[in-house]
């Protein structure tokens, strides 16, 4: 869990809708969040997924904390991400380490903070997320500045809460905390707006407490652990709005249709029950729900419930995952993957000396893992899982 200071202004708006266009769909499921009695199911990830995992070129100007920002066809972008010290490592799909960029700084072609990074391989192109200046800073692949894109419209002077790829010309972002909140395509030439995704609620709703700390005068708030907000799906974006009782599907073409439902409606109960994502795959979505509540003396809240929904066998279930590479029940926690843009990925970074022990103590299946792990030392930079839909 997180936490940090906050401001008054973070207390929830009235959001107004923004015209989208929405469309029936019969094709979405019903979600009773206050369900929590599922049988158990156990599953392999490989049996419905496809696994690659990917070492990373270890060198000793080239030693990283595995933090994947972004992945394209030829590209991987990685970042540390419990040092702020700026570096973004180039790496290719192979792992191999090509080049270390470092713009970090206070002049007006760089960034003071890596929030998060896109890429646009087709542009050759990174998009730099700098949320304490309110910019989007755009490199080449060397690191060389091309421009900067300022906030255009977030009117409360908050970030954006999730950035993502959107097409050739456009970000996708969610304006969380902005007066008119919504979900917006960003222009990637010059940061402009150039549609608004609004989705209608009667109050907004966020996942947060909030707490006075008298003795040093301020207030502090409490979330629980990071979950997406825009989730790429077969060529879509799933738009995840926790004040709206229905998860959408936002098309190419800029229509709205409901993906998943929500019951009961989150306007209606106290403490709320919120819905949150995880990995989506041709059978199973795997989801969680989280309890809106925690007490601060006690440093305890934010329950969760995590399930999933076959498709197959239309029905809702607990779970756990085991990864087949492992000759032992070694779970994959769907909380932790991390969703990409490309071919519908997600990551896990696997931690170098684990998979040393794991090697030592026979842990491991014959395979591309073992093979790898025989290659490492404690000190290797990690190794990335990627997970992406079967071919």
């Amino acid at each position: 869990m997180k936490r940090v200071n906050v401001i008054w202004a973070l207390i929830p708006f009235i959001m107004a809708g923004c015209g989208q266009r929405q469309e029936g769909n019969d094709d979405f499921i019903t979600v009773d969040v206050t369900k929590t009695d599922y049988p158990k199911k156990e599953l392999i990830l490989q049996d419905f997924m496809d696994v690659e995992y990917l070492a990373l070129e270890t060198k000793d100007d080239f030693l990283c904390q595995g933090f994947v920002q972004d992945i394209g066809e030829k590209i991987i972008l990685v970042t540390n991400r419990q040092i702020n010290d700026g570096d973004i490592f180039v790496y290719n799909r192979n792992g191999k380490a090509l080049r270390k960029i470092n713009r970090k700084g206070q002049g007006g072609e760089e960034y003071t903070y890596i929030t998060n990074i896109i890429l646009d391989e087709d542009k050759d192109e990174m998009y730099v997320h700098d949320h304490q200046i309110k910019k989007i800073q755009v490199y080449n692949l060397s690191g060389v500045f091309k421009r900067s894109l300022p906030y255009k419209e977030n009117t409360n002077g908050m970030l954006y809460t999730d950035i993502d790829n959107y097409d050739r010309n456009n970000l996708i972002c969610f304006d969380e905390y902005s007066k008119g909140r919504a979900f917006v395509l960003m222009s990637k030439r010059d940061g402009r707006i150039t549609q608004k995704i609004g989705i209608p609620v009667k109050e907004t709703k966020f996942l947060i407490k909030f707490s006075i700390d008298e003795a040093n005068n301020r207030m502090l708030s409490m979330g629980p652990d990071p979950y997406p907000t825009i989730i790429p799906f077969n060529g879509n974006k799933i738009l995840l709005e926790l004040s709206s009782d229905t998860i959408y599907t936002f098309s190419p073409d800029y229509s709205l249709h409901p993906f998943i439902v929500r019951t009961p409606s989150v306007q209606s109960m106290e403490p709320e029950v919120m819905l949150i994502l995880r990995l989506l795959s041709e059978r199973y979505y795997f989801m969680e729900t989280i309890r809106n509540e925690y007490d601060f003396d006690t440093k305890k809240g934010f329950s969760k419930t995590y399930f999933m929904y076959d498709k197959q066998e239309k029905s809702f279930g607990r779970y756990i995952v085991y990864n087949g590479d492992y000759i032992i029940q070694k779970e994959i926690y769907m909380s932790l993957l991390r969703p990409v843009d490309y071919e519908n990925e997600s990551w896990q970074s696997l931690d170098a000396s684990k998979l040393v022990e794991s090697y030592a103590n026979g842990e491991l299946k014959d395979g591309k893992l073992k093979e790898i792990a025989a290659t490492l030392d404690e000190e290797s930079n990690p190794v990335i899982m990627l997970i992406k839909h079967k071919k």
